[in-house]
């Protein structure tokens, strides 16, 4: 049977320790990998948490809009149908007035010299 020497237990120690580094640094790797994944999922969640919070929002204004009090909203505001039994009333303007017309405002240029353009060019606003 053959006895080690001092040389071939260095060399085992030594074979151990390179084995062991590189355990260390796929270990590592490992860890680094389970970081950025485990901040993916985070940000991942949150997006998720979002979309259904807008689909919850979105079947809420369908819900909505699809009902029969939306629909005698929109009926009576936008449309302006009446039901059968209302009485319509269409304001009149008293005989004898005129009609005063809209008030249209017109903007004016307002003048700028030279200098306040060259300001503006070399230093912004």
């Amino acid at each position: 049977m053959k006895r080690f020497r001092f040389n071939d237990r260095r060399i085992l120690w030594i074979g151990a320790l390179i084995i062991l580094v590189l355990l260390m640094m796929d270990f590592n790797n490992r860890m680094s990998e389970l970081l950025r994944l485990n901040t993916q999922h985070d940000q991942i969640s949150t997006e998720v948490a979002d979309l259904v919070s807008t689909q919850q929002s979105l079947e809420a204004q369908i819900a909505y809009a699809t009902s029969d009090v939306a629909v005698q909203e929109w009926a009576r505001q936008e449309a302006h149908l009446a039901q059968p039994g209302d009485i319509p009333i269409v304001p009149v303007a008293p005989p004898g007035s005129t009609p005063q017309p809209p008030v249209i405002a017109v903007p004016t240029a307002v003048p700028v010299n030279n200098w306040q353009v060259w300001q503006a060019l070399f230093f912004g606003k």
